[in-house]
């Protein structure tokens, strides 16, 4: 009943009301500013490739990119907290504050009107008493009056009978008094029964129970907090399960092949390093305890030197070698007697300078000058359209990927075709709905495009059959060398022939300096296609095209390569000029057997 505490504690309710609403903005702005913060991690780290971007997707970048994405989906959790709490608690206790401060100031001004009226009534009765007390006290002064004047012998009748009628008027005057009096304080009594009984009352409990509303807004708004954020872990948990599933997914064997898929060139392996034997210009003497002949002017060198001197002009990259000298015949061998009459074999110098010769303008190994032809492709510039400046493996790659997306766009086209030959039948049934000859530069454009991509397939195809073709040939070339080399028995020697006896080899005559067109091979292949068949030209053909091949009407060409579908027939000259005819201008007879020469 203690209305300026109760004040005091609504007070204090609303407070405690938008204190807590502060702790859920400020829980709010978090939540914004974490999700912002995961979102711009997710935007850094996310892989930025262009569509022609060709990175090698190994499955642990696979899975931290579906491990990024799954924490963006984390990121779009949050804002729903945040979200969710903004429009179901905050939002919420700020209407509720503000309805709640209005209810309030209602109560309160309705419990002041309620005391400011007792307090009124209080004031009118206390008046009426003092007035009546006032007047009773009049009336006694006028009743000791009128006795004074009655007992005295000396005052007049006049003077008596006027203090008897002051004597009667305050005695009146202090009867109503004494009635207003009493009518005020009933009245008072009965307001202040009313005040304290049922209207102080009705105004405590409507309180009260704005006090209670606000404790349970308070409730349901912690529930709302909580809910808020369990209403998002079933999602939440699918983000953390797709982590761990993403985890799972990487496998190291796969991202080994992917790096042996991506880097393997295609080259042959080198092969083995023949053994040169420089101990054949040496004097075999037998140990049988015997002193040897004396030496030969002319017939022995000096070891060291000869192999230092070799040993300085062993390189690859460096200092080009000096001119070579003529070719060498190695002299067959010859013997000499000891005093005892045994015999030990003697070599001349001339094997020696052959060795040292070879050695000099020898063949340089292959691996080396794919190097060098690699590097002067990197330095040319731009990549060449066959890809021709890539190992085979990866222009293998390059040439099927483009051939795909050849392909794909053509079957645009081929599309867009089909589309625009419907409408142009429709506008042809249908003159009203548009003209049919406005669809016709465009059909044009599609069918040129179309043959212009057919053509580049064409070209790409070949260029990808004459890179697995060659693939094919070394790995059959490899494959039978290494039989060679496991059945291959005895001593070999460096570029002569397979014997058991050391003293039966037999060089054959050194090979010249290799041209640098020689190791081409490795990436060009001359072998014409073998002939299937033959043609003769019904029409007569231009082939301003690139790829295609000019024929005359009547003209015979050899067949290499039969129409695929695609309208256009892979042919052959005499003088062995080669190109795509269209196979509409052409009478084909295919050989009976089609691996014809």
């Amino acid at each position: 009943d203690q209305f300026d505490n109760l004040d005091k504690h609504t007070q204090w309710g609303i407070d405690f009301l938008e204190k807590y609403a502060k702790f859920v903005k400020e829980r709010i702005e978090i939540e914004q500013n974490y999700a912002k913060q995961l979102r711009n991690l997710v935007k850094k780290y996310c892989p930025k490739r262009s569509p022609k971007d060709e990175e090698p997707r190994f499955t642990s970048c696979i899975a931290f990119f579906n491990i990024l994405n799954e924490l963006n989906d984390y990121a779009g959790q949050r804002e729903v907290v945040a979200e969710e709490m903004g429009h179901r608690v905050y939002g919420e206790l700020m209407r509720y504050s503000h309805d709640l401060k209005t209810e309030r100031k209602m109560h309160l001004q309705e419990g002041r009107k309620a005391q400011q009226y007792l307090d009124m009534c209080w004031k009118q009765m206390d008046n009426s008493k003092k007035k009546f007390e006032r007047e009773c006290r009049e009336a006694e002064k006028a009743q000791q009056s009128y006795e004074r004047l009655d007992n005295d012998t000396n005052a007049t009748k006049a003077d008596v009978e006027k203090a008897k009628q002051q004597l009667n008027l305050r005695t009146h005057m202090a009867d109503e008094n004494k009635n207003e009096y009493a009518a005020q304080l009933q009245n008072f009594n009965g307001e202040q029964h009313k005040h304290y009984y049922i209207v102080i009352p009705q105004i405590y409990k409507q309180l009260q129970e704005m006090d209670e509303r606000r404790t349970i807004k308070l409730s349901e708004c912690y529930k709302g907090f909580a809910d808020s954020e369990r209403k998002v872990i079933p999602i939440i948990s699918k983000c953390l399960e797709g982590m761990i599933l993403a985890a799972k997914s990487v496998d190291e064997r796969r991202d080994s092949q992917l790096v042996i898929d991506c880097f393997k060139s295609g080259f042959e392996p080198p092969g083995d390093f023949p053994f040169e034997d420089y101990s054949q210009n040496i004097y075999r003497t037998i140990s049988d305890g015997t002193i040897s002949t004396p030496k030969q002017e002319g017939m022995r060198i000096d070891t060291k030197t000869t192999v230092g001197k070799a040993k300085g002009k062993l390189w690859l990259f460096g200092k080009k070698p000096k001119p070579q000298s003529p070719p060498l015949t190695p002299t067959s061998l010859y013997t000499s007697s000891t005093p005892n009459g045994s015999q030990y074999p003697i070599f001349s110098i001339e094997p020696v300078h052959y060795c040292m010769s070879d050695i000099k303008t020898g063949k340089p190994r292959i691996p080396s000058f794919r190097s060098l032809k690699r590097g002067y492709f990197c330095l040319q510039g731009p990549a060449l359209e066959d890809f021709s400046h890539l190992p085979p493996e990866q222009r293998r790659k390059k040439l099927q990927q483009r051939i795909d997306e050849l392909n794909r766009e053509l079957q645009k086209e081929t599309d867009q075709k089909d589309a625009l030959i419907k409408m142009k039948d429709v506008y042809e049934k249908n003159p009203q709905m548009g003209d049919p000859s406005s669809l016709q530069p465009k059909l044009t454009e599609t069918m040129s495009n179309m043959d212009r991509l057919r053509m580049e397939i064409h070209k790409n195809e070949a260029w990808l059959s004459e890179v697995e073709g060659k693939v094919a040939a070394r790995s059959d070339r490899r494959h039978s060398s290494d039989i060679n080399h496991l059945v291959t028995q005895g001593r070999e020697s460096p570029e002569g022939s397979y014997t058991d006896d050391a003293n039966q080899e037999v060089r054959g005559p050194p090979q010249q300096h290799a041209h640098p067109n020689e190791f081409d091979d490795e990436f060009e292949d001359d072998d014409p296609l073998p002939a299937i068949g033959h043609c003769k030209a019904i029409y007569p053909f231009d082939g301003h095209n690139e790829g295609t091949l000019a024929m005359k009407e009547g003209e015979i060409l050899y067949i290499i390569e039969e129409d695929k579908g695609d309208g256009w027939t892979r042919a052959r000259r005499h003088n062995g000029e080669e190109g795509y005819v269209p196979t509409s201008y052409i009478d084909v007879t295919l050989e009976k057997n089609s691996k014809g020469a």
